[in-house]
């Protein structure tokens, strides 16, 4: 079952905008219906550069999307990478212990 695309309806904007321009660009002894048919034409021109510019909206919303994700994923890599020394506290006290007995032992001889 193969659907059909839909056909979008032009918007009423559309029409008065290709009418006014034909109109604009209309030459003495031009019939109406030949004004009907550039108004049309420049319908059809404006409609075709709406979904163009669309397409290209939604390409760069898909572009910006994909760089968001992936500078999430880095930033994410990087703090788990990060990679933090903790060293215990026993080797330093026993050190600062040595040292204190070394001293009271020569202070007291």
């Amino acid at each position: 079952m193969s659907q059909k695309p839909k056909k979008l309806a032009t918007s009423p904007e559309t029409k008065e905008e290709a009418a006014r321009v034909a109109k604009s660009t209309q030459k003495p002894g031009q019939t109406k219906e030949q004004t009907r048919l550039i108004a049309n034409g420049i319908q059809k021109g404006i409609e075709q550069y709406k979904k163009l510019q669309k397409a290209k909206s939604r390409e760069l919303d898909k572009r910006l999307k994909l760089s968001q994700k992936q500078s999430n994923l880095t930033t994410e890599v990087e703090s788990k990478s990060q990679i933090i020394y903790r060293q215990h506290w026993l080797p330093w006290t026993l050190l600062l212990f040595s040292w204190l007995l070394a001293g009271f032992y020569f202070f007291f001889q």
